[in-house]
């Protein structure tokens, strides 16, 4: 039972609250409406038998009361009395509206009836008898005691009355007038007046229920709009904390891998100063350990070419020293022109190694960022010393443009080609690096007519 009643109180949640009212607001409004219709109806049904009843019970009286005796002093009628109320109840308009007609007494006893048999019996007494000799006017409609099954037979409405008969001077209740009037009219007229009565209370009840209705429908609406919105905002941040965690760890490889990569660039800078000018100075360390150096002057002609062989040693190793410190060191191309950075790459090699590099550039490039500058430079750089080394400077180029928002470098060359996934150095690598950490791609494309290295920047144009 405790499933069930959760079961249903889960599907109720999932409802929408426009549809969580239509169900609750309608069965309350109906009950709300049939509770108010059954009071207000009881009320009119009250009301206007109520009045018909007086209404009646003014005219019998006007009619009957100039008739009977002083009832103080008589308890009984006689027979002129009788006489007459027979002859008045037996004709005319009142005879013909009235089906039945009882004259009480205090004490229970009928002083006379249409129905000459119930004349001097005596029977217990009602509560509307009692409420008669309390001075009331009161009525029911169509409701019938057990000894009035004569009326119930007749098989049409009847509105019983009990009308209190008062002495002419004192006002006092002498006896009750029970009578019982043709209600056909009277029927239609309750029956109108209760209809009109439901008709109003259905009405204002579905006037309300629509106005509530359309209120709760637009709140509802803007509720699952916001819920929506909300959906749609925590499934953006949720896409957002997926992509930020991805990043977060992409950056923490980065992190790790550049370290590594920038602790090999420093053995390989250690490497080259050890193998190259280090090696060198060591050499010219030997020659000055020379005889012709610490001997007597005989040696004049030898001496001169050991200095020469000396100096030799020692500009070449400078020279070394030069190109390694022109590796690492940027020239200032921050505030320079991207076309005059690819131009500042070609030339610096072309210069370097005596070869020929044909560079294509289109009649307009944007500005990006430092970051984006020194990353073109470097591959630039990196991209011509790979094609000197792997590609023995064979058809040499580099080439720059837009393709789909995004600027492109490509470097080229028509060497043998290597395996990327084996022998991409360290320059390649650390390129890659650098390129993906500022958002760009980096493509190696490679085979047996040639090489070709591309970046692919998105640019946001600097001012």
């Amino acid at each position: 039972m405790i499933g069930i009643l959760r079961n249903l109180a889960r599907r109720w949640s999932e409802l929408s609250l426009a549809l969580q009212f239509l169900v609750a607001g309608g069965f309350g409004l109906l009950a709300v409406m049939l509770v108010v219709g059954s009071w207000v109806t009881t009320q009119i049904r009250y009301g206007v038998t109520r009045n018909s009843a007086a209404t009646t019970a003014l005219y019998v009286d006007s009619v009957i009361a100039p008739l009977l005796p002083d009832l103080r002093k008589s308890e009984e009628l006689s027979d002129s009395v009788r006489q007459a109320l027979d002859e008045t109840l037996g004709q005319g308009a009142l005879g013909k509206r009235l089906i039945s007609f009882r004259l009480w007494r205090r004490d229970g006893t009928v002083l006379y009836a249409k129905d000459a048999a119930l004349i001097g019996r005596r029977f217990d007494m009602t509560d509307n008898l009692r409420s008669a000799f309390q001075g009331n006017v009161t009525a029911q409609f169509d409701t019938f005691d057990e000894d009035e099954g004569k009326e119930q037979a007749i098989g049409v409405p009847l509105l019983e009355i009990y009308n209190p008969v008062r002495a002419p001077w004192s006002g006092e209740v002498v006896a009750v007038t029970e009578f019982y009037e043709i209600a056909s009219d009277f029927k239609a007229t309750l029956a109108s007046a209760l209809l009109s009565s439901w008709l109003v209370v259905a009405g204002t009840t579905l006037a309300a229920f629509l106005l509530l209705s359309s209120i709760v429908l637009r709140a509802s609406r803007t509720i699952d709009d916001q819920r929506g919105a909300l959906r749609r905002q925590v499934s953006e941040l949720q896409g957002l904390v997926t992509q930020n965690s991805a990043l977060r760890q992409r950056v923490q490889r980065a992190s790790r891998r550049a370290t590594a990569l920038n602790e090999r660039y420093l053995r390989r800078i250690g490497a080259d100063l050890h193998d190259g000018p280090a090696q060198l100075v060591a050499l010219a360390a030997l020659r000055m350990d020379s005889p012709v150096f610490s001997g007597d002057g005989h040696w004049g002609e030898s001496r001169s070419t050991e200095v020469a062989m000396i100096r030799k040693t020692l500009e070449d190793a400078m020279r070394e020293i030069r190109g390694i410190c022109t590796g690492l060191v940027l020239p200032q191309i921050e505030t320079a022109a991207t076309m005059d950075i690819l131009r500042l790459a070609v030339n610096e090699h072309e210069r370097r190694t005596g070869t020929s590099v044909a560079l294509t550039l289109p009649r307009h490039l944007p500005e990006p960022g430092a970051s984006e500058k020194i990353s073109i430079y470097r591959f630039v750089q990196e991209g011509l010393n790979n094609a000197y080394r792997h590609g023995r400077a064979k058809d040499q180029a580099v080439r720059a443009g837009m393709k789909s928002g995004r600027l492109f470098v490509e470097v080229s060359d028509g060497g043998p080609g290597f395996d990327p996934a084996r022998v991409e150095g360290l320059g390649l690598a650390g390129l890659r690096e650098r390129v993906e950490s500022i958002g760009g791609q980096f493509q190696t494309l490679t085979g047996a007519h040639g090489t070709r290295l591309v970046i692919s920047l998105s640019i946001e144009e600097q001012a």
